[in-house]
This record gives structure tokens, sequence and C-alpha cells, in this order.
């Protein structure tokens, strides 16, 4: 069965038999939903009334331009002296633990290609994704629909195509020929991002700067590329309901999040409720 018809299956049954609804979803892609000509979600993607209830609205861009400055702090890697960049990383982490990174050094060109990368290819023909499509966690390049469908509560609105990228890279034949080039390059960008800022965040802790990169922080890297269709229904489910860490990958030591085309993400800082935030504000 191609994933088109699997998902004409999935879109076809309407009542609650959510196994065999998996079992069809587990070969399909959220974008093939679309292509299959749904208007409804089906009720594997409809979460639980609770986990949406307090769910912030879409702010307008004034108010989510002042919760950004009030909720993310903002640490500028460019300041001239090197104390005043680590007092910044030692503020935002001993107090929320996320902060935005300015003038990093990963060129913005670089940024928007790995983007529209992952867009041509979430939106490219059926059989480059089909062939990627698993959720054997040993492959290092991976494509799939929600990696725990079959073990969380309700599946999410997106597709996401994973990929191993360190310490041991995929050949670069198996990456999709629409990010091949570009991932290498944004990866490489990544890393040296990633080693400054471990620098940075070890002499916040009063160490020395090499600690957290020595301890094998910076060793290992996965990239979750989420591509997230438009929804029916978007009332009734969540693009991304956690920061999904794959089985293949250890807990990370960093999370880092460039920003999409989604007008904006839900954040919460230390139970304070949700906040909506614009992604370019991120």
């Amino acid at each position: 069965m191609s994933s088109t018809e699997s998902a004409a299956a999935v879109a076809s049954d309407g009542d609650d038999r959510r196994r065999e609804l998996l079992q069809v979803f587990a070969k399909a892609s959220v974008k093939s939903l679309l292509d299959a000509g749904v208007t409804a979600i089906p009720s594997i993607f409809q979460h639980p009334p609770d986990s949406l209830a307090d769910i912030a609205p879409p702010a307008s861009s004034t108010d989510a331009a002042a919760a950004t400055a009030s909720v993310i702090p903002v640490v500028d890697l460019s300041c001239a002296r090197r104390e005043d960049v680590v007092a910044q990383v030692r503020h935002a982490a001993g107090t929320v633990g996320f902060f935005q990174v300015v003038n990093h050094g990963v060129p913005a060109e670089l940024m928007a290609g790995v983007l529209a990368g992952v867009r041509r290819f979430n939106e490219g023909p059926a059989e480059a994704k089909r062939a990627l499509y698993t959720r054997d966690a040993r492959c290092k390049v991976r494509f799939n629909s929600h990696f725990d469908l079959f073990q969380s509560t309700a599946a999410n609105w997106r597709d996401t195509l994973s990929c191993d990228m360190a310490p041991d890279s995929p050949p670069p034949e198996e990456l999709p020929e629409a990010v091949r080039t570009v991932m290498m390059e944004y990866c490489n960008a990544v890393t040296k991002l990633a080693l400054w800022v471990f620098e940075l965040l070890s002499e916040s802790l009063g160490l020395a700067s090499g600690h957290l990169r020595d301890m094998g922080c910076a060793e290992s890297l996965t990239v979750l590329s989420h591509y997230y269709p438009p929804c029916p229904e978007p009332h009734l489910t969540l693009g991304t309901s956690t920061t999904p860490t794959p089985p293949s990958s250890p807990s990370p030591c960093r999370t880092a999040w460039a920003a999409c085309r989604c007008s904006s993400i839900a954040a919460t800082v230390a139970g304070d409720g949700w906040t909506s935030l614009p992604c370019q504000a991120l």
C-alpha cells in the first residue's frame, strides 16, 4: 500500500479503533494526509482537552516581543569583553535555563538554506520520503511522523527528518538530496557554536573553559527537522507537545532551536504558564 493509499484509509476510517489506525498510519506521513484530501484530523491526532486547555493563543507582535524580552534572556556573543558574555550566560542559565543567542556567527543564509532544503524534501516526491521511512534507531537517517507513535497518548501533527550527524556522520549519499550539502555545512557551523557556548557555560560555573568539551558534551549531534503541514483542525492537536529525544541518542547536553515559518511557539518557564512567542523573535 502506498503512503497516499494509507493516508486515505486513515482519513476514511471514522471509528476509534486506535490500534488499527496506528498500524495504517505507521507507513504514512502527515503531509500525505493532506495530499489525500483530508478535511478533518484522524482521532489518533486529537489530544485530550486538558492538554490543550492552557495553551496560550497566538500573541500580537507587540505582546510577543514584550513576552520574549521578559521570559527568554538574550545573550549577545559579540560583546567586546568576554567576562560580560560569561555574566550573561551565568544569569540566563541560573534563572531560566534557556536563552537566545544573537551575533552567533552562523550565517543567516545558511540557516535559511537548511530550512528551505527541509521544505523541499517534505514537499517533494513521496518516493524519496518513503525510502527513508523507518523507526529503526540504528539508521542514521530516518523519516517518520512522531517517532514514539505507538507509545504516546496522541500523535503530533508533524513529519520529522532525523539525521544523526555526530560522532559518526552518515555517508553523504544517505542524506536526502534536498538537504545533502547544506546539512553538512549547517552542522559544522552549529558544532562550532556549541563549542563556544560550552566554553562560556564552563566559565560561568567557575571551571576551565574546556571542561564541558572535555566531558564529551559536544561529541554527538542529531538534527531533528520538523515539518508542520497546514492543519484543518489546529484547535484539536499539537505540532510538538514536548522536545523529543530520539531513542538513538542520549539525553542532549544542549538543544539548539532554529526558527521556521511557524507564526509562534508556546513556551513555559518555571511553571508560570504558557506564553506565545513569535518564531522570528527566537
